[in-house]
């Protein structure tokens, strides 16, 4: 099909349309993701080499635009239902994640990246600790071509687990928070069980976000860098200021719902392009091993979760 496909204005129109249909409420999460994986099997990503960054921007914005569905008491109450699940899952799959490293004979970089994307959030971690630790590039995009894959499984298996066990919108949004990687597919998975589940997953995920920074402290002092610096999720300063104007400003109410549907558009958009950046090369150039501590992480801490929230 890339043989076929070889005019490059052609994959690029291709491409743009695909995006456009993701943005409309015809798309679930699910689907924008599985789109954009086709898309890069069959023709490949015409635009592979400057969506990195668009994906964060478009993911940054739209998470503080879900900011706006919110009232601070919703939040207050997610984050404090979610405070003690955090900080044990944190610490148990970072200590795990080091006794499988060393079980498996992984190099620590890879294993600690591991641990980091699994216990934080996903992708985002894995940058933050990543000019700490200083691992090879190969180890870095080993790191990330693994939490991706197991973000796109979650995306599918979480929401089917969740009606299949009847879990209540405010369980499911917990245990997306706490168990799948990254943001993206946790508000992705979340906002296809439905909206409650939304607004708990966002907030708590985004609380569990700032543990960057304590966890970013602790590498440094583990592997003795001392030069290097914190990156600080700003961002989710921005997610705060839009629940408190949500809250205090009731004028924006006529507004609230439509920036939370573009902010939902958004993230169609944004599991779109991550699908697009994926690949069966990428995907075959994942190790057994390192594939297998990451399994292992992932299982412990969602089934882990699972039990504690409907316990």
């Amino acid at each position: 099909m890339k043989d076929f496909i070889q005019n490059e204005t052609i994959r690029k129109v291709f491409f743009i349309v695909l995006a456009v249909l993701c943005l409309t409420p015809f798309i679930s999460s699910p689907i924008a993701l599985i789109l954009g994986f086709v898309l890069a099997v069959l023709i490949g990503n015409p635009f592979e080499k400057h969506l990195h960054h668009y994906i964060h921007l478009l993911l940054q914005i739209s998470i503080v635009g879900l900011g706006f569905g919110l009232k601070l008491d919703e939040a207050l109450h997610a984050g404090k239902e979610g405070l003690l699940l955090t900080v044990v899952s944190i610490f148990t799959v970072m200590i795990l994640g080091y006794l499988l490293g060393k079980a498996f004979k992984l190099e620590r970089p890879l294993s600690y990246l591991l641990s980091a994307g699994t216990a934080i959030c996903g992708g985002s971690a894995i940058a933050a600790v990543s000019p700490i630790i200083k691992p090879s590039t190969k180890q870095i995009s080993l790191a990330l071509a693994i939490v991706f894959t197991l973000n796109s499984i979650a995306l599918f298996i979480y929401p089917a687990v969740g009606h299949l066990l009847n879990l209540s919108q405010e369980q499911f949004g917990l245990w997306c928070a706490v168990g799948i990687h990254d943001t993206s597919s946790v508000v992705g998975a979340a906002g296809k069980y439905g909206d409650e589940a939304l607004k708990i997953a966002t907030t708590v995920k985004l609380a569990r976000a700032l543990w960057i920074i304590p966890v970013s402290l602790i590498t440094m002092f583990i592997f003795k860098s001392k030069d290097s610096k914190i990156k600080i999720p700003w961002f989710i300063g921005y997610f705060i200021v839009a629940i408190l104007l949500n809250t205090y400003f009731p004028f924006l109410d006529r507004f609230s719902a439509s920036i939370t549907v573009l902010a939902k558009s958004g993230l169609n958009l944004t599991l779109f392009f991550i699908g697009s950046t994926l690949s069966i090369q990428t995907l075959r150039s994942i190790g057994l091993k390192p594939l297998l501590v990451a399994v292992i992480l992932w299982v412990v801490i969602s089934t882990g979760s699972l039990v504690y929230i409907i316990g």
